[in-house]
């Protein structure tokens, strides 16, 4: 009997799950918040403020007029992929002037999302930029918005000049399926970029 404990014990041991820490970034309005709250299994924290006049020489919100809110700070939300991996997500805010908290909101994270909306293209290159520099790698994912133009998933990596390694991919960050792809291949990327980035140089 002692030794049937003890065997369970070790095979609940074998599966704790590995923990990864995953980014949420884009710009102002991309939907962000949507996608954390779309995928996560948990109540997900959020910082989110009423927009108001003060903030309107700030915050474009030329093709988001209905936003009536916006981060300040983070979102926070876990999804478990599987028995084996669970994903810690932080959404970032979309503003410049809340840029001083990404530094501390990247340390420690294996990879990241950059939410894009065609309709403000432009705003995703600060995101980009930022990743890049970093060598932190990440995954582009178009949100596929009502109304918006859609293009190819090609089309994007050239608009915004993407090395052909990183992904880009269509979503609809409302709907959970969808955002746990985007994450998934978040995942996969990082690992293979990892794997590579350990191969030896060749003499």
């Amino acid at each position: 009997m002692a030794f049937g404990r003890s065997d369970r014990r070790r095979r609940s041991a074998a599966v704790e799950p590995v923990t990864l820490k995953i980014l949420v970034a884009g710009g102002f309005g991309v939907g962000k918040t949507t996608l954390v709250g779309a995928v996560s299994e948990i109540k997900p924290l959020r910082t989110e403020e009423r927009l108001t006049e003060a903030g309107r020489p700030v915050d474009d919100l030329d093709g988001v007029e209905a936003k009536t809110t916006t981060t300040v700070a983070m979102d926070f939300g876990r999804i478990t992929v599987n028995e084996e991996l669970v994903l810690y997500l932080f959404g970032t805010p979309g503003q410049d002037r809340f840029w001083f908290l990404w530094d501390e909101l990247a340390r420690g994270a294996l990879g990241a999302v950059v939410l894009a909306d065609t309709r403000r293209l432009a705003d995703s290159f600060s995101a980009i930029d930022y990743f890049e520099r970093r060598g932190l790698p990440f995954t582009v994912a178009v949100n596929c918005f009502d109304g918006a133009d859609r293009y190819a998933p090609e089309a994007v990596r050239d608009a915004l000049d993407l090395d052909p390694q990183v992904p880009v991919m269509l979503c609809d960050a409302r709907l959970k399926d969808s955002a746990r792809d985007v994450l998934i291949s978040v995942v996969e990327h990082a690992m293979r970029t990892g794997t590579r980035r350990r191969e030896p140089a060749l003499p």
